[in-house]
């Protein structure tokens, strides 16, 4: 199942096609809220859909089906964007990087947080380095 969210501006189906369409399986069923562009595009794929009317309260549906989770981390996403006070688009791939990257280390201590990021950040340079070496 997957689960979507409408963001405030107008997006259309095609659009929306074109950013996810190509990672969900066409066997999937799409859960989200009533803006009319996840319609379309659950349309578009030939997809199950199910739509969550968050404005009349509901939450779930048929004791299954809901938007929660894709809620909760837009709402963490957004708190953790305010302090930028605003973002470039260009840059906006490296800050959602960036939030992913503590989203998935956010059980460990900062400490090694940094650590796995240091790590990370000398894997990914030694193993260009050692490819370009070898193919000198």
């Amino acid at each position: 199942m997957i689960a979507l969210k409408a963001g405030t501006g107008r997006v259309k189906a095609e659009e929306i096609d074109a950013v996810i369409g190509k990672y969900i399986d066409l066997k999937s069923f799409l859960c989200t809220d009533t803006a009319t562009n996840y319609k379309k595009f659950a349309k578009l794929k030939g997809l199950q859909h199910e739509t969550i009317n968050d404005r009349k309260k509901q939450r779930v549906k048929k004791g299954i089906y809901h938007i929660q989770n894709v809620n909760n981390f837009h709402s963490r996403l957004k708190t953790w964007m305010r302090r930028f006070q605003g973002v470039a688009t260009k840059y906006l791939d490296n800050y959602l990087y960036w939030f992913r990257w503590l989203e998935i280390d956010k059980h460990l201590s900062f400490e090694k947080q940094v650590e796995q990021m240091l790590i990370s950040a000398c894997k990914k340079s030694n193993k260009t380095t050692v490819e370009f070496l070898r193919a000198v």
